[in-house]
């Protein structure tokens, strides 16, 4: 995995750290929470029946769950043998849990690792590959995804519109990268960044205060179902203008970006996370780069307004051409 990008240390001058989801199934709750356990050596605590809690790492602790609340909330409950109500809610449990299990994903949630550990979840992949974790492609009902939580090496409006003008100029090409599974294409969960939004973010003379970026973004997304989704960070630096907008309580403030776009194909022996973050790494990069970004923002400006270009031009075939490092075509 690359870890040597244009900034490794936040504006305090920390390493910069980054969160990683990984969903997927094939393997049994309680056997994925060991197998993780004991891969970083931490110690297994359950936390109902259908999620765990490893401690013991220095960076924070890791969850293995059910990706499903109301299975979840059901599972700390306790039920009192002889006492209808329990007994007809423990049966219901049963029966949501065996009607949910082939489509709802496990999920693997890691802390914030510090840029220098990412390695580490490199290996556990192979690990979990080696068990039989399956993700999507595995089966049609397997829409499942690998989410890289990036902290931001600063948390000002400038750096903050670079990574976004940078991520939409590339959007399209890591959909192509990533070639994403039909199960997740036909979802809502990565529904695409509105064209008029696209146009008004990379406009030339755009250099909006916090405010006004914020204000920007949950005009065209007040939701969280975006490749790249902000929230969590807007509502870091700004709880009350965000939950005016969109007071979803599945939206967590913390001070990364939300980057929710790969597939987990952990079933395929030659997949892994570094794919997926190096690709990411085209995205630091670019918005690093002001001279090249500026001259990809006013490419696809020109690409937009220009029906004949979306007609016969690819501009993945463009954006490769001209814009993207060589290390990762």
């Amino acid at each position: 995995m690359i870890v040597d990008l244009p900034s490794t240390k936040t504006a305090t001058g920390d390493e910069r750290r980054v969160g990683v989801e990984i969903e997927m199934n094939g393997v049994p709750l309680q056997q994925l929470a060991q197998l993780i356990a004991d891969e970083l050596d931490l110690t297994l605590n359950a936390e109902g029946r259908y999620q765990y809690r490893l401690t013991g790492d220095s960076a924070g602790d890791w969850q293995v769950e059910v990706d499903f609340r109301l299975l979840k909330e059901m599972g700390q409950q306790d039920y009192q043998a002889g006492e209808w109500s329990d007994e007809f809610k423990q049966r219901l449990e049963s029966m949501l849990h065996r009607v949910s299990e082939p489509f709802v994903p496990l999920e693997l949630v890691s802390p914030p690792l510090p840029l220098s550990r990412l390695n580490e979840v490199e290996k556990l992949s192979q690990r979990l590959h080696a068990a039989g974790a399956k993700g999507s492609s595995n089966q049609l009902t397997n829409a499942f995804g690998l989410q890289f939580n990036p902290e931001l090496p600063a948390l000002d409006a400038n750096t903050i519109r670079r990574y976004l003008q940078a991520f939409v100029c590339l959007e399209e090409w890591l959909k192509q990268r990533d070639q994403t599974d039909l199960a997740r294409r036909v979802t809502p969960y990565i529904d695409p960044f509105p064209r008029d939004y696209v146009r008004h973010l990379l406009a030339a003379d755009y250099q909006p205060d916090l405010a006004t970026l914020i204000d920007d973004y949950l005009h065209w997304n007040p939701t969280r179902n975006r490749p790249l989704d902000m929230l969590p960070l807007f509502t870091e630096l700004d709880e009350s203008r965000v939950r005016a907008v969109a007071d979803d309580p599945l939206i967590k403030a913390r001070p990364t970006f939300h980057y929710r776009l790969p597939d987990c194909q952990i079933q395929r022996a030659d997949w892994s996370p570094a794919l997926a973050w190096d690709d990411w790494c085209q995205v630091e990069f670019l918005a690093f780069d002001e001279a090249r970004l500026a001259e990809c923002s006013a490419a696809l400006r020109r690409y937009l307004r220009n029906p004949l270009k979306r007609w016969f031009k690819d501009w993945v075939v463009e954006l490769e051409a001209q814009w993207l490092l060589p290390s990762s075509q």
